[in-house]
C-alpha cells in the first residue's frame, strides 16, 4: 500500500492541469517552508543573536547564492523551461531529454570549475565584499565561504531537475524541495553546532542543498530521464544554444538584481556589529508573502503564460496576466499593512528569544516596516519578468534592472551615514518599486494592453480594505493593552492575535462590501477544491488563488 501510493503520488505525480491548483500546491508547500525558516532563524537568533557570528554567516552566502542565481535560475526561468516544454508540447521527448542533459553537462562542468576556482581566492573575494571585516570575523567568514561554495553545485543540479518537474506540471516534489533545504540548515543549527562551532551551520546549507537534490531526482527520473556527461556535443545541440542565447540577458539581469544585495552586503560591513544579520532577519520575514504568493503564483502560471505566447494568443495571454497580478495584490498588499502595524509584535514572536535582545528587536523590526512598504512591488516583479521571458524579451527586464540599480546605490549613499541599516532599507524599497513601474509600463508597450482598468479598479479596493483592514489591527493592539504586552511570549502571542484577527475580519467584511472580485474568486475556488470539483487548463488560465 505504501510503496503504491508512494509509485502513484510522488514518483508518478500526475500533472497539474489547473493554475489554481498548481498555486495552492506551491503555496501550501511553501507555508511549510516558510514556517521552517520562521524555526530556522529563530534558533539563529537565540543562539548567536544579531552579532558577529551571524553577520559573518550571512555574509558568506552572498557570493555562493549569486553563482546559482547566476547560472542555475537565469538559464531556468528565462530559458531552459520554455523550450523544454516547447519541445515537450510538440511530442520532441527525445529532443528534451538531449536538452536537459546538455544543459546540465554544462552546468555541472562550469559551476563546478568556477567554485573550485573560489574556494582557492576566497580571501581576497571577502575582503572586496566585506570590506569591514577585520581578524576573526573576516576569517570566519571566508571559512563559511569556502564550505558554501560546494552549494550552487548541488543546487544547479537540483534546479535542472526542478526545471524538469515544472515543464511537465509536476509541482508537489517541486515544493517540497525548499522544505528539505531549511531542515537541512536547521539540522546544522541545532546539532552541528553543538560539535564544530559556527562552521556548523555552513555543513548544514550544504546538507540541505544535498537533501534539495535528492528528494527531486526519483520523480525526474520516473519521467524519463536520463542523463549523459557531455561538453562540446552539448554546445553543437541548436537547442543548447538557443537556451544559452536565451539566458544571456537574463543572467545580465539577475546579476543587476544580486549586485542589490552585494551592495547591502558591502556597505552593511562597515556598520555596527549585527546590521548585516539585522537586515536579512526583516527581509526574512517580509519575503515570506512574497515567495507564498508573488513567487508562487508566478511560477504556476509561468507554462500557461509560455504557451499562450508560443500560440500567439494575446487576449489569452493579457487575461492571464491581469489575473494573476491581481490575484497576487489581493494577498500582499493586506498583509504589507498588517506586517507594518504588528511588526513589532511580528518580531518579537519569530526571533525573541535567547541573545536575541530588545535592541535586537527594534532594529529589526523597525528594519521590517521599511521594506514592508514595498511589498507589494517585490511581490508583482516575478510575474513581470516572467511575462517577459514568457515572450522570449529578456532584454527590457536587463535594462530596467540596471536603471533600478543604479537608483539604489545612489539611494545607498545617501542615506547610510545618517541612517545606518534604516537606509539600507529605503533604498532598497525605492528601487524595488521603480523596478515594478518601469516593467509595468514596458510590459504594457509591448502588447498593447495589460487589463489596466481592472488592475486599477481591484488595487484601490483592496487599498481600501487593507486600510480599513490595518486600523481594525491597530485597534486591536489597544484593546489587549500597550503596557507590558512584550514582557511574555504569551502576552505578545495573544495581542498578535487579537488584532491580526480584527485586521483579517475587516478586511474581508469590507472585500465583500465592496465586492472585490479577487474576493469571491477565492472563495468560490476554495468551495470547489472542498468539494472536490475538478477543472482543466482551459477552463482555469486567469482565476489563479492560493493560500
Amino acid at each position: 500500500m505504501i510503496e503504491k501510493f508512494v509509485k502513484n503520488k510522488f514518483l508518478n505525480e500526475r500533472p497539474t492541469q489547473s493554475v489554481t491548483a498548481a498555486a495552492l500546491i506551491i503555496s501550501l508547500a511553501g507555508v511549510a517552508s516558510r514556517l521552517l525558516g520562521i524555526l530556522r532563524d529563530r534558533i539563529l537568533a537565540g543562539q548567536f543573536g544579531a552579532g558577529d557570528t551571524l553577520d559573518a554567516y550571512y555574509a558568506a552566502f552572498r557570493i555562493p547564492d549569486l553563482i546559482y542565481n547566476l547560472m542555475i535560475v537565469g538559464a531556468l526561468s528565462a530559458a531552459f523551461i520554455p523550450v523544454f516544454t516547447e519541445l515537450i508540447a510538440e511530442d520532441k521527448e527525445d529532443e528534451a531529454w538531449k536538452l536537459s542533459s546538455g544543459i546540465l553537462s554544462l552546468q555541472i562542468i562550469i559551476t563546478g570549475f568556477i567554485s573550485v576556482l573560489l574556494v582557492i581566492f576566497s580571501p581576497q573575494l571577502m575582503k572586496l565584499v566585506t570590506p569591514g571585516y577585520t581578524g576573526s570575523k573576516f576569517d570566519l567568514t571566508v571559512l563559511l565561504t569556502r564550505i558554501m561554495f560546494l552549494s550552487p553545485f548541488l543546487l544547479g543540479i537540483s534546479g535542472i531537475f526542478g526545471g524538469i518537474l515544472v515543464s511537465f506540471k509536476k509541482f508537489l516534489i517541486y515544493s517540497l524541495a525548499p522544505i528539505f533545504y531549511n531542515l537541512g540548515i536547521i539540522i546544522g543549527a541545532v546539532f552541528f553546532v553543538k560539535y564544530m562551532g559556527p562552521v556548523g551551520l555552513a555543513v548544514g546549507v550544504i546538507l540541505g542543498a544535498v537533501m534539495h537534490m535528492l528528494v527531486q531526482f526519483p520523480a525526474v527520473k520516473f519521467s524519463g530521464f536520463h542523463f549523459k556527461l557531455v561538453f562540446f556535443q552539448a554546445l553543437r545541440n541548436p537547442k543548447v544554444r538557443k537556451v544559452l542565447k536565451l539566458m544571456i540577458p537574463r543572467t545580465l539581469t539577475i546579476a543587476v538584481s544580486q549586485i542589490n544585495f552585494t551592495i547591502i552586503t558591502i556597505f552593511a560591513s562597515t556598520l555596527a556589529a549585527g546590521s548585516l544579520a539585522v537586515f536579512n532577519f526583516a527581509n526574512n520575514i517580509q519575503s515570506a508573502p512574497l515567495g507564498l504568493f508573488g513567487v508562487s503564483f508566478s511560477i504556476a502560471v509561468f507554462p500557461t503564460l509560455s504557451a499562450l505566447a508560443t500560440q500567439k494568443k494575446n487576449s489569452e495571454f493579457v487575461g492571464a496576466f491581469s489575473r494573476t497580478f491581481r490575484q497576487i495584490l489581493f494577498f500582499v498588499i493586506p498583509l504589507s499593512v498588517f506586517i507594518i502595524v504588528l511588526r513589532a509584535q511580528t518580531v518579537r514572536l519569530i526571533l525573541g528569544s535567547g541573545k536575541f535582545n530588545w535592541d535586537n528587536t527594534i532594529l529589526t523590526f523597525q528594519t521590517l516596516g521599511l521594506l514592508a512598504v514595498s511589498l507589494f512591488a517585490q511581490s508583482l516583479l516575478p510575474l513581470l519578468t516572467r511575462a517577459f521571458y514568457a515572450l522570449q524579451n529578456t532584454k527590457i527586464p536587463l535594462y530596467i534592472g540596471i536603471v533600478s540599480e543604479i537608483v539604489n546605490l545612489f539611494l545607498v549613499v545617501v542615506l547610510i551615514k545618517d541612517y545606518s541599516v534604516f537606509g539600507l532599507a529605503v533604498a532598497f524599497s525605492v528601487s524595488s518599486i521603480i523596478n515594478m513601474l518601469l516593467l509595468l509600463i514596458f510590459l504594457k508597450k509591448q502588447v498593447g494592453t495589460i487589463g489596466g482598468g481592472d488592475i486599477l479598479r481591484s488595487t484601490l479596493q483592496i487599498v481600501a480594505a487593507s486600510l480599513v483592514g490595518g486600523s481594525a489591527a491597530q485597534f486591536g493592539k489597544y484593546l489587549v493593552g500597550t503596557r507590558g504586552e512584550l514582557d511574555t511570549f504569551v502576552a505578545v502571542l495573544v495581542q498578535f492575535l487579537v488584532a491580526s484577527s480584527l485586521g483579517l475580519a475587516a478586511f474581508s467584511l469590507t472585500a465583500y462590501y465592496l465586492r472585490i472580485p479577487e474576493f469571491f474568486q477565492l472563495t468560490r475556488s476554495l468551495t470547489k477544491k472542498v468539494f472536490r470539483m475538478k477543472k482543466t487548463i482551459g477552463e482555469d488560465t486567469g482565476e489563479v488563488s492560493g493560500i
